[in-house]
């Protein structure tokens, strides 16, 4: 039996009912893509997903990626790599493939809401996939002749890495010391270490690419110092794709991880013995703005695979409550004769599901929300319309680290504390895939910037730097929807005075932030309170498209037959999220208000 259940259903109501992505499917750039097409697409997907590619879940972790140190080469088991071998064969591949070199157009919203199944069935299948989204990277910012790496990389289903990570500098990226020396031929030898660098090397793609940060000979300090390179392992015809000789990129250790291990982590040396032979991207020195574009993806990769496993935990945590019987109902405690009910009967589990059902389903519109803006800077780019393109990229930039850092923290928690919990001490066995999910999920509130980070940068990049823009146009959309009164007014009179809160302590930070000027100690005070913003943020944003699915669903339940209990389920989590979750908003204003940065004039030695 499969360990994941797919939620197709929600899925599209997402898709279709809250977002209306059906409406621009059919037109310009979408053309290949109907409803009745993604519909299909959707469900093949969940059939795959909870078949072929589940299938090797477990297995995956239990043997891992093994690193041959004399040759260099990571061997993965044959039961993942049976896995891997039936998404490509597939051929969801096109999915994230240059249009030119084969790929198929979908709206990113459909695409993204495949991709929660694939990360929720067996997410290393998507990481180890990402190749094709990195060969769009190299297609569209390559010069001519590298855009044959990238038709290699598609037609040859090579591999790709991600390099920016050093033993020394970690989440210091402008503190690298891998080095670049341009040669008489216009290659570059580049030499040093980098750690932490997923997908390093696997034994089911030919080829591997490596996008590697080095600064070149004469690079100034910091980011702007760094350049981007593409590093083969194997050097190859660039107009037949042949492979020639090994390049000096090796895989030297895997990490020792607590989950993810079908994933191999690896630390990667260049150059040591032999020159690691790597191409100027574009032939330009922008290599933190060449990067931004992986690490853009990865960031809504990250998020997204974080919320699909609280998904694929709650799925699970629910069938175990409706199966599991234990006690007695609670109105009848005290008679001990009285029959033994289903966990789900119990007061506080249906609390802990509830929560499950509003953060996994509230955090997935969050997902689709996100991707349907990058559908509308994509259609306002096609029609010529820069003024609205631009307003949906910075909202999208808004909301990639409320999708990474607010979607992983608390994905990771709530698998630990609710969907894990629900299983009792069989949640701690390895008789069921929760203990699973819960070391799988770690990674996410660290990978491509910690939770901190990304808070760092919601409120400096995000809203200090854009000068509030982006989070004007959000919370005008909400406010909008908080005074329409209606079915859920009561709800949306919380949700209005809640965004009155987060105002509050957006305003208070931004007034720290302007003190520190004159006053350098004064940005502790931000700091101290950047991931609070981040969470209350993601709190309101969830609300919201609870409370929108809410008013769906209530015009929809009079004539609903058999989707009566759906649609009462929509509302009852709406309602549930509002009132257990933002009056916490109002908490946390108070303390950021009150923050006066204490604990940063005690001695270390206190602590």
């Amino acid at each position: 039996m499969s360990h994941y259940t797919a939620n197709l259903r929600d899925i599209e109501f997402c898709l279709f009912d809250l977002l209306g992505r059906d409406k621009i499917m059919g037109t310009n750039p979408y053309g290949e893509v109907d409803r009745e097409t993604a519909i299909g697409m959707l469900e093949e997907m969940k059939r795959l997903c909870e078949n072929d590619l589940a299938a090797s879940f477990v297995e995956g972790d239990r043997v891992g990626a093994i690193l041959n140190r004399e040759t260099g080469n990571v061997t993965l088991p044959e039961s993942f790599k049976k896995s891997y071998k039936a998404y490509v064969d597939g051929e969801w591949w096109r999915l994230d493939a240059p249009v030119d070199l084969g790929g198929m157009k979908v709206p990113q919203s459909v695409r993204w809401a495949m991709a929660e199944m694939v990360l929720g069935s067996n997410p290393a299948i998507h990481i180890y996939a990402s190749g094709y989204a990195f060969a769009q990277v190299a297609y569209v910012l390559g010069t001519d002749e590298q855009k044959k790496i990238a038709k290699h990389m598609v037609e040859k289903h090579w591999g790709a890495t991600m390099q920016l990570t050093e033993p020394d500098a970690g989440s210091d990226v402008g503190a690298g010391r891998t080095k670049a020396v341009q040669q008489a031929d216009g290659t570059w030898h580049i030499t040093g270490t980098k750690r932490y660098i997923t997908s390093g090397d696997a034994d089911f793609y030919p080829n591997v690419v490596h996008f590697v940060l080095a600064r070149r000979e004469g690079g100034g300090p910091g980011t702007k110092g760094l350049s981007l390179f593409l590093i083969p392992k194997f050097m190859f015809d660039f107009e037949t794709g042949e492979m020639g000789k090994r390049n000096g990129v090796y895989v030297t250790q895997l990490e020792d991880k607590m989950g993810l291990n079908v994933s191999a982590t690896c630390e990667v040396n260049l150059g040591e013995h032999e020159p690691a032979v790597g191409y100027l991207l574009g032939d330009v020195h922008q290599g933190i703005a060449q990067m931004f574009k992986v690490i853009e993806f990865a960031r809504m990769m990250v998020g997204t695979k974080a919320i699909a496993t609280l998904s694929a935990g709650y799925m699970q945590a629910l069938s175990y409550a409706k199966e599991r019987v234990q006690g007695g109902d609670m109105k009848v405690m005290n008679d001990k004769a009285s029959p033994r009910v289903t966990i789900i009967k119990h007061p506080d589990v249906r609390r802990s599901l509830m929560v499950q059902k509003s953060y996994s389903e509230g955090m997935r519109a969050l997902v689709l929300y996100t991707a349907s803006i990058q559908d509308e800077i994509e259609l306002a780019e096609a029609s010529g319309d820069s003024d609205r393109a631009a307003d949906m990229i910075a909202l999208n930039d808004l909301l990639l680290p409320v999708v990474k850092g607010y979607g992983s923290e608390k994905s990771w928690t709530l698998l630990g504390t609710e969907s894990l919990q629900t299983f009792g001490g069989a949640g701690f066995t390895r008789d069921w895939p929760i203990e699973q999910y819960v070391r799988d999920a770690k990674i996410d509130t660290l990978y491509e910037g910690t939770t901190a980070i990304q808070g760092l940068d919601f409120f400096f990049r995000k809203i200090v730097k854009d000068g509030g823009r982006a989070i004007g146009l959000l919370s005008k959309e909400i406010q909008k929807f908080a005074e329409s009164g209606g079915v859920h007014a009561e709800e949306k009179a919380a949700l209005f005075t809640t965004l009155g809160n987060l105002n509050g302590i957006i305003a208070t930070l931004v007034g720290h932030a302007m003190e520190s000027q004159e006053e350098a100690k004064k940005i502790y005070l931000v700091g101290l309170n950047t991931s609070r913003c981040l969470m209350a943020v993601g709190d309101i944003i969830t609300a919201w498209l609870l409370l929108r699915q809410a008013d769906l669903a209530a015009e929809k339940l009079p004539t609903a037959g058999k989707d009566a209990d759906f649609y009462t389920g929509k509302i009852a989590s709406a309602k549930f999220f509002v009132s257990n979750f933002l009056p916490h908003i109002a908490a946390d204003r108070a303390i950021v208000e009150a923050t006066n940065g204490g604990i940063m004039d005690i001695p270390e030695s206190a602590f």
